[in-house]
């Protein structure tokens, strides 16, 4: 892919990059007199007619590509643009293969975002934080688990002449069907923001079976950001850890920030619990529904710049 090319029916008009894109190269494109966003996976690849392998090894990657293409157009499918509500999700709008590479597309859209939400006033916020969780409710009503949950995949903008920051979820490259994920050598996501049963499941801890990764892996992200957004910072934790999960998985306690109101403190520590089984129920898909509407328990915070 390179600046002129025409791809799918798409006019390729900057040169591509690979910034933020993980395993996929991106560029803006035009079709038809609309800008667009467009993406290049770099893997997998469909094995072309009379290219090289053996019959057993193009089964296999034939396989690979035909779980690949099922999974991306059930998100698709499932994330209808006109549901209610969707109206902050950056959804895609084709998804096709070309030769052996396959692409996905959605519209251009202003990718300037906050860089410090937590600056913004408690309102602000609290604004921001239900949009967010309502979007991702939107998610989990349908069965659907973003995957990679992180600031980087949340674009905090405001519109003109409107009053309240709002967040736009983008990149569901990585989402798969609850209970549904990708095999652990496949599967993506941010180990910063991963959850806990995330993390033992891409480790190879054959305790945790596919069916463990549900909504609730989002839960646990979400609590992280809500603590980001709220502070600036995520939770404390054991330097000797990696990651927050891995601090969870060990028993080391998070520590949430003391500024934040005592119901804000038990809401992200009740969501970053070790396990989704636990006598946690803001683990469950239920917080969804409590967190969208909690506007008094994001926005009681004490002195939090």
């Amino acid at each position: 892919m390179k600046r002129g090319d025409v791809i799918g029916g798409y006019r390729v008009v900057t040169d591509p990059t690979n910034a933020d894109g993980g395993k996929c190269v991106w560029a803006f494109a035009e079709k038809d007199g609309r800008e667009y966003f467009l993406k290049r996976f770099l893997e997998p690849k469909r094995p072309r007619e009379g290219g090289g392998g053996s019959a057993a090894s193009r089964r296999i990657r034939l396989e690979t590509c035909r779980e690949f293409e099922e999974r991306h157009r059930d998100i698709i499918r499932r994330l209808r643009p006109d549901a209610s509500g969707a109206g902050n999700l950056v959804l895609a709008t084709d998804f096709f293969h070309a030769g052996s590479t396959y692409y996905k597309v959605t519209e251009r859209i202003d990718t300037a975002s906050l860089e410090q939400p937590h600056s913004l006033g408690p309102k602000q916020r609290a604004v921001l934080l239900r949009t967010l969780a309502t979007s991702l409710r939107l998610l989990h009503d349908i069965e659907v688990v973003h995957g990679d949950l992180k600031p980087a995949n949340v674009l905090v903008q405001q519109r003109e002449g409107a009053a309240f920051h709002t967040a736009k979820l983008i990149d569901f490259d990585d989402s798969y069907l609850s209970g549904q994920p990708p095999a652990r050598e496949d599967i993506a996501g941010d180990s910063l923001y991963g959850a806990p049963e995330w993390r033992r499941y891409v480790q190879g801890d054959e305790s945790v079976g596919s069916e463990r990764l549900t909504t609730a892996v989002d839960v646990f992200a979400l609590g992280l950001m809500t603590h980001v957004y709220l502070t600036g910072a995520l939770p404390a934790y054991d330097s000797r850890f990696g990651s927050p999960a891995d601090a969870v998985n060990a028993a080391a306690p998070l520590t949430v920030d003391d500024r934040l109101a005592t119901s804000t403190q038990a809401l992200i520590t009740a969501m970053t619990s070790a396990d989704p089984a636990d006598d946690q129920p803001a683990r469950s898909s239920r917080v969804r529904i409590n967190l969208g509407h909690r506007r008094d328990g994001l926005s009681r915070n004490r002195s939090t710049p």
